[in-house]
C-alpha cells in the first residue's frame, strides 16, 4: 500500500479525507503501426492524492515554478514533459546546463517528497489484436482496470473519491467519459457496479484542459512516459535503458505504486499489463 493510503479514523465527509485520481496517458489508442513500440503500447497513468496531502503538493509545485521558471499566477507555466525536453516556451531557461541540473534535482526531490500513490495500466495493442477477434477499446480496458484498483483501495479504506483527466477535446474526451460512465453504471469484469458507486463521489469523469493549471494532471503528465518505459523494460518488451533523469525519477517513485495489502505485490495492483 503506498504511503498516501494509510488508514485514518476521520469521517469520509472531511474534505481532507476525500481522494482524487489524476490520470494522463502515454501512447495512443489506435490500432495502427503496432510493429513500432511507440504505437504498440498505451499506458494510462493515475496519481491519487488524499485531500490533505494534495494542497501541500500544489503549494510546493507553485514554489518550484517560481524559483526555476519565473512562474506568475496570472500567466502560469504549465509543466509539460514535451515542452521541458524541447526547451520550448518558458523552459528556454533550461538550455543552460547549470539551470537544467538544478531544475531536475529539485523536481525529483519535490515528487519524491509528495504524498501520493500511482496506478499504471499498460495495454499491449498488438497482443490484444492477436488474442481477440474483436478487441475491446484500449481506453475502456485501461480505465476499467484503473477504476477497479482505485475503487478497491477506497472501499478498503472506507473512503470516497473522484477522478480527473486532462481534456484533449472531441472524440478522445467522449471516449474517456463514456468508458467511465459505463464502468460506473454497469461494473466491469468480476466487479459489480455497487463497488464503484460506493467509492466514487461522481457518476461523471471530470475533465480539465492543460491550461487550467491542475498540479495533479501535470504530475501525471511528467510521470506517464518514464513509467511506461520502465514497465516495458521490466517486462522485457523493449530493449532499452531509461534516460538518466527518468532513471533517477523512477528510483524515487517506485515505492508509491499501489500494492497488494498483505504481501506487497505491485504487479496486478499498481502496475498492470494486459494482455499479460
Amino acid at each position: 500500500m503506498p504511503e498516501d493510503a494509510e488508514k485514518s479514523s476521520h469521517a469520509v465527509t472531511d474534505p481532507g479525507e476525500r481522494f482524487r485520481l489524476y490520470i494522463d496517458e502515454s501512447g495512443d489508442h489506435v490500432f495502427r503501426h503496432l510493429d513500432q513500440p511507440s504505437h504498440r503500447f498505451l499506458c494510462l497513468l493515475g496519481c491519487f492524492f488524499r485531500g490533505k496531502h494534495y494542497v501541500p503538493f500544489h503549494d510546493e509545485l507553485e514554489r518550484f515554478r517560481r524559483t526555476h521558471l519565473g512562474h506568475h499566477p496570472d500567466e502560469p507555466v504549465i509543466l509539460h514533459r514535451e515542452d521541458i525536453i524541447n526547451r520550448r516556451s518558458s523552459f528556454w531557461r533550461l538550455r543552460k546546463a547549470e539551470a537544467a541540473a538544478a531544475f531536475d534535482e529539485d523536481l525529483v526531490a519535490l515528487i519524491s517528497a509528495a504524498r501520493f500513490g500511482i496506478i499504471a495500466i499498460l495495454i499491449d495493442k498488438q497482443a490484444l489484436t492477436e488474442r481477440y477477434d474483436v478487441p475491446a477499446h484500449p481506453y475502456h480496458l485501461a480505465l476499467g482496470f484503473m477504476l477497479q484498483r482505485y475503487c478497491g483501495l477506497l472501499n478498503h479504506l472506507n473512503r470516497q473519491g473522484d477522478v480527473m483527466a486532462e481534456s484533449r477535446g472531441g472524440r478522445e474526451d467522449r471516449l474517456l467519459k463514456d468508458s467511465y460512465a459505463t464502468v460506473y453504471a454497469r461494473g466491469v469484469w468480476m466487479t459489480r457496479p455497487g463497488s464503484f458507486q460506493r467509492a466514487l463521489t461522481s457518476r461523471e469523469l471530470k475533465l480539465k484542459r492543460k491550461s487550467a493549471n491542475i498540479a495533479g494532471l501535470q504530475l501525471a503528465d511528467l510521470l506517464g512516459h518514464p513509467v511506461r518505459q520502465a514497465m516495458l523494460i521490466e517486462k522485457g518488451l523493449i530493449e532499452a535503458e531509461l534516460a538518466p533523469f527518468a532513471s533517477r525519477l523512477m528510483e524515487r517513485v517506485e515505492a508509491k505504486f499501489d500494492k497488494q495489502l498483505y504481501d506487497g505485490r505491485v504487479w496486478g495492483y499498481g502496475k498492470v499489463l494486459f494482455p499479460a
